[in-house]
């Protein structure tokens, strides 16, 4: 196991701060501060708000990190951040401590992709990856199909949603129903105790003619508060258990259909979910149906491995390290719109020692 690769993951994409330690495929830290409660009285993340808490988290979440994990900075064969996609101030504070680190250290720098990390994150629950694997990400800013048959260099695009993601739809409709924010965990909560069929939402691109594997939610969202308002203007009492249970169901149906299809289609027999809408229950257990009955293998990490973490940065960076990738170079920067077809900014020289002469004093103390 000790010739496995040590690799720290700093995450920084959105509201999370987020730390991880990989060794290979074993998980051996994951920290996160987050600062959504900092974010909840705006009813979303306020991009200026999670640039300075990062900031302020960053050093202690790192120093957290490395003591659960029980090693040094020094043992480290690399460091690893996420360069995009996402809030370009948020981002930059990540790369920026991840090029401090690595530099003082003399460690390889790798700059990764948020949308490949998510997928890659789940060798550290279930093992390597088969290759190809179908992924299907979804969260606040993410609702994507992608196909992936070597997470190092090749993920594919399949389909993406053409308005709003999966997580800002569940945002929306919770703030209209005035649960809070975030979303997706409340009406979650709010819909077992709901009827899924109480109310016949849409359910977006769905018709013969429509993209086979892209999503909408848009039109849903829309419908969902028409319905909302229209039972508030005729002063009636909202089910807000019911409107919760049949909004959940319109998303997770469409979201399972064409996962599976795009499986089916591609000859893909193993299906991976993740992302923080990947933690809601009725995702799980209706893709779990759904790829029994088709033959699949489904792959969803635990909850905590959905979210934003640096665990998942972590794992692919060791992934790279693994494989001989090229490591980036000190002129990385945070590219918020990074194309998921980039698993990693690669570096133009081929000298990727990273050891500049200064650096291999060792400035870190």
């Amino acid at each position: 196991m000790a010739d496995e690769p040590l690799v720290l993951g700093i995450e920084t994409s959105c509201d999370e701060t987020g730390v991880g330690v990989v060794r290979g495929t074993t998980l051996l830290a994951d920290a996160v501060a987050s600062s959504v409660d900092e974010h909840a009285r705006f009813g979303g993340v306020v991009p200026e708000v999670a640039s300075r808490a990062h900031l302020e988290a960053m050093v202690p979440t790192i120093d957290r990190a490395l003591k659960e994990a029980g090693v040094t900075a020094r043992d480290l064969d690399g460091i690893a951040v996420t360069a995009g996609p996402g809030l370009a101030g948020a981002l930059l504070v990540g790369v920026s401590a991840a090029k401090a680190y690595a530099y003082a250290l003399g460690k390889p720098l790798y700059g990764v992709n948020h949308l490949a990390s998510h997928i890659c994150v789940d060798q550290l629950e279930h093992g390597p990856l088969p290759e190809p694997t179908m992924a299907l990400l979804v969260s606040g800013g993410h609702s994507s199909l992608l196909l992936s048959t070597d997470i190092t260099s090749d993920v594919r695009p399949m389909g993406a949603t053409i308005d709003d993601a999966a997580g800002e739809a569940f945002d929306k409709i919770a703030r209209v129903l005035n649960l809070g924010f975030p979303g997706g965990p409340v009406i979650d909560r709010y819909a077992r105790e709901g009827d899924p069929e109480a109310i016949a939402f849409p359910r977006g691109l769905t018709g013969p003619r429509d993209p086979a594997y892209d999503f909408s939610f848009s039109g849903l969202k829309t419908a969902v508060a028409r319905w909302i308002e229209a039972k508030r203007a005729a002063g009636e009492e909202v089910p807000v258990r019911d409107v919760a249970a049949s909004f959940q169901e319109a998303v997770v149906d469409v979201l399972t259909r064409k996962a599976v299809r795009a499986c089916k289609d591609q000859g893909v027999d193993h299906l991976m979910i993740g992302g923080g809408v990947a933690a809601n229950s009725r995702l799980r257990a209706l893709a779990q149906d759904r790829c029994e009955a088709a033959g699949i293998r489904l792959r969803v990490p635990r909850p905590k491995l959905c979210t934003d973490n640096g665990a998942m940065v972590a794992a692919l960076g060791a992934e790279m390290v693994a494989r001989n990738r090229s490591a980036s170079d000190w002129d990385l920067s945070a590219d918020s719109s990074l194309p998921v077809t980039d698993p990693h900014v690669p570096g133009h020289s081929h000298d990727h020692d990273h050891v500049h002469e200064v650096s291999k004093e060792n400035l870190y103390s």
